[in-house]
């Protein structure tokens, strides 16, 4: 009988503690092969021409070259998926791997089982991932085009933009959201799996990019137009009758954190007809139930398409259930989301 061929994986850490634990983890899947370690980004860059690995666990903050750069070079020259893994000190700089092509950013493993669990089942999944390498040059920062119609007399609508996303999500949204002007007239919430602790380093990442203002969630926010809201990881995040943030506690055997689905269902539920739900890049099916909701609902949706998205899984469940109203490229959405917001 032929062996399956194991999943090669190089680790770039200059710690020589976390490679140890890296590999200890990961050597205890029978799956999983390390084929080799470097001590800083310009021996990774060099090793993974080599080596060529089916992934690479990067770190950021290393000497000689750091995660950043490293992740630019191997991405122009090698494509693999790259697994950003990182303190929450220096998550920001670890979103700006990300806009360079890494695929997705975890915190440093912690040693107990369900950590070490979480951080192979990452491995494998982001090692079969066909990697984009062109979604960095899509982001622009001109604003949305003059064609849609105008909100009369006010800034301000009653709609509602709810976005859903995972692997991959990061980047898409930076090249959605610094494309809506200032003056967006609705609230954008989002819902974007991701791990504890790294929201606030991706609003922070994010602002930087867009007009809009951007801020991590809090219970009792009133939505105000122009103002895009994120769900922490650490709770569920849905929209209230009186148009109010509701976060509610995560069961531990919550799949996806946070739940897209409990987001999306909501907006269904207070904005009805005036719902605008989006669904982008991502592993998985959470998103497709919310989203059919807004559509039953007479909300308008829309989906990310398979070839600029990193990771065709949320946005296909959805599609594939019919409560998808337009499939678009990356770069169509925010266009897409400002006509129907009503911006001029």
């Amino acid at each position: 009988m032929t062996q399956a061929k194991k999943i090669k994986v190089f680790i770039v850490d200059d710690s020589s503690l976390a490679r140890e634990l890296i590999r200890a983890i990961l050597s205890s899947d029978k799956e999983i092969q390390v084929v080799g370690e470097a001590v800083n980004g310009r021996e990774g860059v060099e090793k993974v021409l080599e080596l060529k690995p089916d992934i690479v666990v990067m770190d950021i903050e290393m000497p000689v070259m750091d995660g950043l750069e490293a992740t630019e070079l191997i991405m122009a020259s090698y494509a693999v998926p790259i697994l950003i893994v990182s303190t929450r000190g220096d998550a920001r700089t670890a979103y700006a791997a990300i806009s360079k092509g890494a695929l997705d950013l975890i915190k440093k493993p912690d040693i107990n089982l369900q950590a070490a669990r979480e951080f192979i089942d990452k491995i494998k999944l982001l090692s079969k991932v066909r990697v984009i390498t062109h979604l960095g040059g899509h982001r622009a920062t001109k604003e949305i085009n003059k064609h849609c119609k105008p909100v009369p007399g006010s800034r301000h609508s009653d709609k509602i933009i709810a976005v859903a996303a995972s692997t991959g999500g990061p980047e898409a949204l930076s090249v959605i959201l610094s494309r809506l002007p200032e003056r967006c007239p609705c609230p954008v919430v989002v819902a974007q799996h991701i791990s504890d602790g790294f929201v606030p380093g991706m609003v922070e990442w994010l602002k930087g990019l867009s007009r809009l203002d951007i801020k991590v969630a809090a219970e009792g926010d009133q939505l105000s137009a122009g103002t895009v809201y994120v769900s922490p990881s650490e709770k569920h995040m849905e929209i209230n009758p009186v148009n109010r943030i509701s976060l509610l506690e995560r069961h531990p055997r919550d799949i996806y954190r946070p739940s897209c689905d409990i987001l999306l269902s909501s907006v269904a539920r207070v904005y009805g007809l005036k719902s605008i739900g989006v669904i982008l890049t991502g592993m998985g099916s959470d998103g497709a139930l919310g989203i059919k909701k807004i559509k039953e609902a007479r909300g308008a949706t829309m989906a990310q398409d398979e070839k600029t998205s990193v990771v065709f899984g949320m946005n296909r469940a959805a599609i594939e259930s019919g409560c998808i109203d337009r499939i678009l490229p990356l770069d169509e959405i925010a266009d897409e989301m400002a006509c129907l917001a009503g911006i001029n």
